[in-house]
C-alpha cells in the first residue's frame, strides 16, 4: 500500500494540460448565465410565486419564523465546526435533557406569541382555543422546560418549599390551650412534636421521589442535612464543612454467652487429647465473626515402666518420666479437619503461632455473625491515633479478638484487594471511600474511580472530591491512567523546584488551593482492564506503585480473579499491602497472599489483611456501610458542590479523546516514517525497523498507519 501511495503522489504532481472549453469554470459560467436569463424572462411569475409562498408560511408560523431561523443557524454552526459526531458519541457530556428543555421553552414562547395573534396557525395549535386553558398550558410548558434544563435546582427548590411549609405547620397554633403554651416555649421536649412530624413526611415523600427505595434513601439524607448541614458546630476547613459522625449508623453488637465458649473450649481440649495431643485452652477472644481459642501446647512425655516388689512379695509397675518435649505445632495444624468435625463447624483456621504470643490460635466460626459498622471503628482510640497523624486513615474492621483494626494509606502506600464474587470487595471499597470522605475536604483528597461494572461506584458521581466523573469505559480508563502517570512526573518537578522530598513537606506552609491534594486511584475490577491492555496497564500500575508515594498518589485496586495473569509477579512485588476475601481455591489464596488460608474464610466481609510490616496476615471482619449511609454522605457533600472545583481531565489528555487512529494511538515516529516514505518509493516494515531503530511490532503498527492514510488519500 505504501508503494502504491508513493506512486500516486508522484503522479499527482504532474497535471496534464487541458483545453479552456473543457474546464469547470467554463461550464459553471454558462450555467449561471442560463439561470439569470430564465429568471429575467419569468420574473413576474417568480415574484408572484415567492409572495404566495411567503404569505402561506407567514400565516402558518407567524413571528415564530425567528425561532426557526435561530435553530437553523445553531445547527449549521455545529455542522460547520464538525461537532455533530462528537455530540452523538458523547451524549452524556452534552446532556440531552437540556436540549429537550430548550425545545420545550421554544414551544412555550411560541404559545405566548399566539396569545397576541403573532404565532400563526402553528402557535394556535400549540395553545388551543380556550384562553384560560391555553395560559395554563403555556405555564406547564415553562415548568417542564425548567425541570429538564435544571433538575437539581428544581429538586432543591421543591425541598426548600416543603421544609418551609413543614416549619409553618409546626408553628401553627392549635385550638387546645396546652399545646399552644408548650409550643411557645423554646424547649425541645414538647409532647405534641412527634405527631406533628408524621403528617409532614406523608405529604412530602410522594412528591419528591418516584420509587419507594429512592424515597427512603432521599428522605433519610434530607433529614440528616436538615439536622446537621447548617449546624454551626460543624468543623469547617477552607470553606468546606466536614460531615458529623452522627451521619453514620451505630450498630448493636451481639453479646455471646460465656458458657457457650467454655463448652466449646472443653470440646476442643477433649478432641486434641483423643488424638494424643496434650493442650490447654488458656485464652478465649470473641470477635464479630469468629472466636479465637488460644491453645497452649502441652508436653510430649516419654515414660519408663519400673517393676518393684513390695513387702508382701507382689510385683507393682511404676511409670517414671524419662524426658519431655513440647508438642510440635505441626501436630496441631494437621488436625484442622478433625477439630472442625468435633466442633460441628463449617471450617476452622489455625494461626500457628499467634504473633507476639506463645499460643496457637484456633478460629472457630460463631453461630451468630455480628455486624461491624464504620462508625464503631472510627470512634475507637486505635483509629483516632492514626487519624491525628495522617489524613488518609482507614477503618478496616475488627479482628478475631474483637479489637479495632485501622491503617494509614500513606504508609501502605498502595492496597491490593482480591476475593470471589459476593465476598465483600465492593463493600470494602465503599467503606474506604466513605472513611476518607468523613475526614477530608476536596482540597485535601481527590478520587479517580474506574468502575467497569457501571453500577458499584457510580453513586459517588455527585461528590466534589471526584477529579473526573466515575469512569466506566475501558479505553477511557487507559487514558486516565496515562494522565495520572504524567501528573506524577509533573508533581515530582514541583517537589524538586520547592526542594522538598514529599507532598507533606510541600503542603506544610500552604493553605487552600495552593495545596497539592492527595490523588487516590480506585479500580473496582482489574481483570477487565488487563484484558483491554495487559502490557500498558501492568507497566503504568507498576510505575505508579514504585514512584507515586512521595507525590501523594495512592492506588486501591480490587479484582475478583486473583490469577497469575491478572495479579502478576510485578504487581504483587509493588503492592506489599494486600487484603484477601474468601476465594475458591488454595491456589488463588497463594497467588494473593503467598500462603493458604483465604479459601477457608466465611465470606460476607470476612478477610485476611496482610500489612507491610508483618509477615503473617490478620483475620478481620470488614466494616459494613449501608446504602442509606452512603446516600447521606453523598447528599451532604453534593449540597456543597462548586462548579469551579471540578477538574476536566479529558481536556488535559487530547490523545485519549481525539488522538486515536483506528484501535491504537498515533505513534510519535509517524512523521519520520512519512518523511522516509516521501524520500523512498518503496518502503517496508523491515526498512522502517532498520532506519528508525525500533522493534518489529512498532514498525508494523507505523506501517499500518501509513497504509491507512494512503488509502484515505486515494478515496479523496
Amino acid at each position: 500500500m505504501a508503494k502504491g501511495g508513493a506512486n500516486i503522489r508522484s503522479k499527482s504532481k504532474k497535471k496534464p494540460s487541458r483545453k479552456w472549453w473543457s474546464s469547470r469554470l467554463f461550464y459553471s459560467t454558462m450555467l449561471l448565465v442560463l439561470i439569470v436569463a430564465l429568471l429575467f424572462w419569468q420574473w413576474s411569475a417568480v415574484t408572484s410565486w415567492i409572495s404566495n409562498i411567503a404569505s402561506k408560511v407567514w400565516g402558518l408560523f407567524g413571528w415564530g419564523l425567528i425561532l426557526i431561523a435561530l435553530a437553523v443557524i445553531i445547527i449549521i454552526g455545529i455542522i460547520s465546526k464538525r461537532q455533530l459526531s462528537v455530540l452523538v458519541r458523547r451524549w452524556k457530556l452534552y446532556q440531552w435533557n437540556k436540549w429537550l428543555g430548550a425545545i420545550t421553552f421554544i414551544l412555550a414562547i411560541w404559545g405566548v406569541l399566539a396569545l397576541f395573534n403573532l404565532g400563526g396557525s402553528f402557535g394556535l395549535g400549540v395553545i388551543g382555543e380556550d384562553g384560560f386553558i391555553s395560559i395554563l398550558w403555556i405555564l406547564g410548558l415553562f415548568i417542564i422546560g425548567a425541570i429538564l434544563v435544571a433538575p437539581k435546582a428544581c429538586f432543591r427548590l421543591v425541598v426548600s418549599f416543603f421544609s418551609l411549609l413543614g416549619k409553618y405547620l409546626k408553628r401553627r397554633p392549635f385550638p387546645t390551650p396546652t399545646p399552644q403554651q408548650q409550643s411557645s416555649f423554646p424547649t425541645v421536649t414538647a409532647i405534641p412534636t412527634p405527631p406533628e412530624i408524621e403528617p409532614e413526611k406523608e405529604t412530602v415523600t410522594p412528591v419528591l421521589v418516584p420509587t419507594q427505595a429512592q424515597q427512603e434513601l432521599k428522605q433519610v439524607a434530607q433529614e440528616v442535612w436538615k439536622k446537621y448541614g447548617e449546624s454551626p458546630s460543624l468543623v469547617t476547613i477552607d470553606g468546606w464543612r466536614l460531615p458529623p459522625i452522627d451521619i453514620l449508623d451505630r450498630s448493636h453488637e451481639v453479646e455471646f454467652g460465656q458458657a457457650d465458649n467454655v463448652q466449646r473450649a472443653k470440646l476442643l481440649e477433649e478432641a486434641l487429647a483423643s488424638y494424643g495431643v496434650e493442650a490447654k485452652v488458656v485464652q478465649i477472644n470473641t470477635g464479630p465473626t469468629v472466636t479465637q481459642f488460644g491453645v497452649e501446647p502441652g508436653w510430649d512425655r516419654k515414660l519408663k515402666e519400673i517393676k518393684e516388689r513390695d513387702r508382701d512379695g507382689s510385683v507393682r509397675v511404676r511409670l517414671e518420666e524419662v524426658s519431655k518435649t513440647r508438642v510440635k505445632v505441626e501436630r496441631i495444624t494437621s488436625l484442622a479437619n478433625d477439630l472442625a468435625l468435633a466442633l460441628a463447624a463449617s471450617s476452622i483456621r489455625i494461626e500457628a503461632p499467634v504473633p507476639g504470643k506463645s499460643l496457637v490460635g484456633i478460629e472457630v466460626p460463631n453461630t451468630i455473625l455480628s455486624l461491624v459498622s464504620l462508625r464503631g471503628v472510627i470512634e475507637t482510640s486505635t483509629f483516632q491515633k492514626i487519624e491525628s497523624r495522617s489524613k488518609l486513615a482507614l477503618a478496616l474492621g475488627k479482628g478475631a479478638g474483637g479489637e479495632a483494626i485501622a491503617a494509614d494509606l500513606s504508609k501502605m502506600p498502595h492496597l491490593l484487594i482480591a476475593g470471589a464474587t459476593g465476598s465483600g470487595k465492593t463493600v470494602c471499597l465503599n467503606s474506604i471511600i466513605c472513611c476518607l470522605l468523613q475526614h477530608n475536604t476536596p482540597n485535601e483528597a481527590k478520587f479517580i474511580m474506574i468502575d467497569p461494572k457501571r453500577v458499584e461506584l457510580t453513586p459517588f458521581n455527585s461528590i466534589p472530591h471526584l477529579a473526573t466523573p466515575v469512569i466506566i469505559d475501558t479505553n477511557k480508563a487507559l487514558g486516565i491512567m496515562r494522565w495520572l502517570n504524567q501528573e506524577m512526573d509533573k508533581r515530582y518537578q514541583k517537589l524538586a523546584t520547592a526542594k522538598v522530598r514529599n507532598i507533606e513537606g510541600y503542603n506544610k506552609n500552604k493553605h487552600g488551593d495552593e495545596r497539592l491534594p492527595y490523588l487516590i486511584l480506585i479500580i473496582d475490577e482489574l481483570a477487565d482492564l488487563m484484558m483491554a491492555g495487559f502490557d500498558e496497564v501492568e507497566h503504568i500500575l507498576c510505575r505508579l506503585a514504585q514512584l507515586a508515594r512521595a507525590t501523594g498518589i495512592h492506588l486501591v485496586v480490587a479484582t475478583q480473579r486473583p490469577s497469575v495473569d491478572v495479579v502478576t509477579g510485578l504487581i504483587k512485588a509493588n503492592f506489599p499491602t494486600r487484603i484477601s476475601f474468601a476465594v475458591t481455591s488454595q491456589v488463588d489464596s497463594r497467588t494473593i497472599l503467598d500462603m493458604g488460608g483465604a479459601e477457608k474464610l466465611l465470606g460476607k466481609g470476612d478477610m485476611l489483611y496482610m500489612p507491610t510490616e508483618e509477615a503473617k496476615p490478620k483475620r478481620l471482619q470488614g466494616c459494613y456501610v449501608s446504602d442509606a449511609e452512603t446516600e447521606r454522605l453523598v447528599y451532604f457533600w453534593g449540597s456543597q458542590q462548586r462548579e469551579e472545583d471540578s477538574l476536566n481531565i479529558e481536556e488535559l489528555i487530547p490523545s485519549v479523546a481525539t488522538g486515536r487512529k483506528g484501535d491504537f494511538p498515533e505513534d510519535p515516529l509517524l512523521e519520520a516514517a512519512k518523511q522516509l516514505a516521501r524520500e523512498h518509493k518503496n518502503i517496508s516494515t523491515s526498512f522502517l525497523q532498520r532506519r528508525l531503530r525500533i522493534g518489529y511490532p512498532r514498525a508494523a503498527r507505523i506501517m499500518e498507519q501509513l497504509e491507512e492514510e494512503s488509502s484515505k488519500g486515494e478515496e479523496k
